[in-house]
């Protein structure tokens, strides 16, 4: 039985109007191109931790008042290579069989341009100081993003950071940039209750997003990597 509220039985698929057909820009293709490369040939898998933050911003706060501003992923850059420090395993590449681990902790630090995204890499952060590491990568990620940057500054990397914080992101699956073995997203800081010496107060906190190459690394080895970061960064809360 039907109404006039019945929708008619429909003989011929819904339109559909072409609105503009794009054809991948060069970068486009050579991003694409990696990405299927990662996850065609790693085995991803992502554990994530979240983090108490006000530990992270207060240090960023204090080193305010330096000449070079700082700012919340420098915290977290100093951070990771410590923590790369203690997991070794994860400072790597995976080709041909082979797991190759490194000295030095040349980190990537993924920057969203119009065309897409780039990852320049930080020179060894080992035994850099906070205001060295901000020293470095603002300069650098400014000049990415006037496109004063040459492919020497995007290879060489031995682990990611990618932080979409400023984006308002909570948790995403970061892909690895290959042939690392993993990569680091940061997200947005947030507000909301927590118990603090048995007191409700308004506590901040933010997720890391840590994926891997299982092939490679097992997600204990991530959970260990995670909670030796959440530790360095101030996080002595075991939740």
């Amino acid at each position: 039985m039907t109404d006039d509220t019945t929708p008619a039985k429909r003989t011929e698929p819904v339109a559909r109007t072409v609105r503009e057909a794009r054809t991948l820009t060069p970068m486009r293709r050579s991003i694409a191109d990696r990405l299927h490369e990662s996850y065609s040939e790693a085995v991803h898998v992502t554990v994530s931790r979240e983090v108490d933050a006000g530990p992270i911003v207060e240090r960023a706060d204090a080193a305010e008042s330096q000449e070079t501003p700082v700012s919340v992923i420098d915290v977290i850059l100093v951070a990771v290579s410590e923590t790369l420090a203690e997991h070794p395993e994860f400072n790597a590449t995976f080709e041909d069989d082979t797991h190759t681990v490194y000295e030095e902790h040349n980190v990537a630090v993924a920057v969203d341009l119009e065309e897409g995204l780039v990852t320049p890499v930080l020179e060894d952060l080992r035994g850099k100081s906070l205001a060295a590491v901000a020293a470095e990568r603002r300069p650098l990620t400014e000049r990415v993003r006037a496109g004063e940057y040459s492919m020497s500054d995007l290879r060489g990397s031995t682990f990611t950071v990618s932080n979409l914080g400023p984006l308002g992101s909570d948790s995403f699956t970061p892909v690895i940039n290959p042939p690392e073995v993993a990569i680091l997203g940061v997200n947005r800081i947030r507000e909301r209750p927590a118990v603090e010496d048995g007191d409700l107060a308004v506590g901040r906190f933010l997720t890391l997003d840590l994926s891997f190459d299982h092939r490679v690394v097992d997600g204990a080895d991530a959970a260990r990597f995670l909670g030796t970061l959440a530790g360095l960064l101030g996080d002595g809360a075991d939740r």
